[in-house]
């Protein structure tokens, strides 16, 4: 399942403080984190994330799902607002919406 992460506008904000580079490890970090928590397999692509400040979308791709993708999702959500929130150095609500594409 491929899985659109789209910033909202604070989460676009908040990851130009950041490179390719430094999201890509954050998210594989946090991730790796919440797969020991719940059911499920997650995949970055580094081929179709070339830019994602520019694009303001980062694609996963998740497989074997046997939990609730949405929670997962949405857990992320909140894990990942603590470094970009770090480097914003101000409040952040949501960071970012998921689209399921099957």
């Amino acid at each position: 399942m491929r899985v659109n992460i789209k910033f909202t506008a604070k989460g676009k904000a908040a990851i130009e403080n950041f490179n390719n580079e430094e999201l890509l490890e954050i998210f594989a970090r946090y991730i790796k984190t919440l797969t020991k928590k719940y059911d499920i397999e997650v995949d970055i692509p580094l081929e179709v994330n070339q830019n994602i400040v520019n694009d303001g979308t980062l694609v996963a791709m998740a497989q074997n799902v046997n939990c609730d993708a949405d929670t997962f999702f949405k857990e992320l959500s909140r894990d990942i607002k603590v470094p970009l929130k770090k480097r914003l150095g101000s409040k952040l609500e949501n960071v970012f919406k998921t689209e399921f594409i099957e």
